[in-house]
């Protein structure tokens, strides 16, 4: 059936492998920019409402971001337990930090994404995601390049979520997927913190990269723990890497999660809660075994390389 005759007005074709690619249904460009760092779409969509493209490659959109966001979030502020201080790198979009704030504990975030025009893009159009967390009084926004912020850091966080771009290797956030990066993140962490990463894809013919990164984490955190996500559009399962200096409980008591989350935490969540967290942190077997027989490291001198770019074109 050509496009015309679903209402599509443009196809984005979103690369997942040389051999596969995922064709996202557009209705309306509600702005294109190519900014200093990026190339950068917010879209309607024929499904799934709202969407943000950065070089081609689908970062989030208002019809299934949930099951991305709360999963990023929830579990490393969940394992600190009582979260005061907290930094964000990346998360234009402003869901992060949206779901952040939803906890009481919660007096400073600090947001830190390179490119403002696509944070005020974001800000402008978006405003299903965000939810006005811009507007929040302990939410300061940062335009820097993650690497200075952390370079300059004096001080810690008990949380950091790092919400960054995939690694296209001519993008602005491939080198911060290294040992160094994780490093220079670990500095700023305080002892009991939680440093959450978004690990890239876990289906099996993409499962390299999201292994390659959790072994390269477990190189500098002594604790790490992979947790996935099954997110529509993103046409695989998605994979987050969770770390810190102390055991990571992987058989959390759901009741206990639920009662957590209710006492500390403000809004409704979507997808998670303490029985989603149990089954998230029960991997499957075939991850488990990549992860443990991974052998590379990603450095500055060999950095992770995501495969491809998306086109937009009209529709047949």
């Amino acid at each position: 059936m050509a496009g015309g005759e679903v209402g599509t007005e443009f196809w984005l074709h979103e690369y997942i492998t040389p051999w596969d690619f995922y064709a996202h249904g557009i209705t309306k460009v509600l702005e294109y920019r190519r900014t200093k760092f990026q190339e950068m779409y917010i879209v309607e969509t024929g499904a799934y409402g709202q969407a943000l493209v950065l070089d081609g490659k689908w970062q989030s959109c208002s019809g299934d971001e949930f099951l991305y966001h709360e999963p990023l979030v929830h579990p490393a502020m969940l394992l600190h337990g009582s979260p005061k201080r907290v930094l964000i790198l990346g998360g234009g979009e402003g869901a992060t930090a949206r779901e952040v704030l939803r906890w009481k504990s919660v007096e400073q975030v600090t947001m830190v994404d390179i490119d403002g025009e696509v944070v005020d893009a974001c800000r402008c159009h978006l405003a299903s995601m965000h939810q006005n967390a811009f507007d929040d009084p302990r939410l300061e926004v940062v335009i820097d390049d993650a690497i200075n912020v952390l370079d300059r850091a004096n001080t810690t966080w008990d949380v950091i979520v790092s919400d960054l771009s995939d690694p296209i290797e001519d993008g602005p956030s491939f080198k911060l997927f290294t040992k160094e990066y994780f490093e220079k993140a670990k500095r700023v962490l305080a002892p009991d913190g939680a440093f959450v990463l978004q690990a890239g894809p876990v289906a099996p013919a993409e499962l390299r990269l999201h292994a390659r990164l959790v072994h390269t984490m477990r190189q500098v955190f002594e604790h790490v723990q992979s947790y996935t996500s099954y997110v529509p559009t993103y046409a695989s399962p998605w994979g987050f890497a969770l770390a810190r200096s102390t055991p990571i409980d992987t058989r959390p008591d759901p009741e206990t999660i639920d009662g957590q989350l209710s006492e500390q935490t403000t809004g409704g969540l979507k997808m998670f809660d303490g029985t989603t967290l149990l089954g998230m942190l029960q991997l499957p077997a075939h991850i488990r075994r990549a992860i443990d027989d991974e052998t590379v490291v990603y450095s500055l001198d060999h950095p992770p390389k995501f495969f491809g770019k998306g086109t937009l074109g009209a529709s047949a």
